[in-house]
């Protein structure tokens, strides 16, 4: 019964490119604005999910198309649990954020990308990495 926190977003690189409304599924991310990696991670879980996860690991870095940007990421991983929830989540107000949370089996999340439910790489990269490292 292991669960999965993840996003669904509207992505306006995604409508222009076919997806009819835009929306995305996907693992918390955001721009390091100058933090570190760890805060950054730890900030935009709690803004976008509303639970407040304290112990954090890094578990990779990837370059995602480096012959076009110069963007990388990195990717970590925290548990959680009920007690953690510190707000309803859904995105930074000053951001104009509207985010959807989805708390998922890991089961379901894992064929949501068999069914293309799911089509943003870095999470399909973190569900593939917790399912061969035996995470959930």
């Amino acid at each position: 019964n292991k669960t999965v926190i993840l996003t669904r977003q509207f992505r306006m690189p995604t409508y222009v490119n076919g997806n009819e409304t835009g929306m995305l599924i996907e693992a918390c991310a955001g721009l390091l604005d100058k933090d570190n990696a760890e805060d950054c991670i730890r900030r935009e879980t709690e803004e976008e999910t509303g639970y407040r996860v304290s112990s954090v690991r890094k578990v990779f870095e990837a370059y995602m198309s480096p012959g076009s940007v110069t963007e990388i990421l990195y990717f970590f991983v925290a548990e959680y649990e009920a007690a953690m929830k510190v707000n309803e989540g859904g995105g930074a107000e000053h951001e104009h954020e509207n985010i959807e949370v989805l708390e998922l089996p890991f089961d379901q999340a894992l064929n949501m990308i068999k069914t293309g439910e799911i089509k943003d790489g870095k999470t399909i990269m973190l569900l593939q990495y917790a399912k061969l490292e035996g995470l959930i």
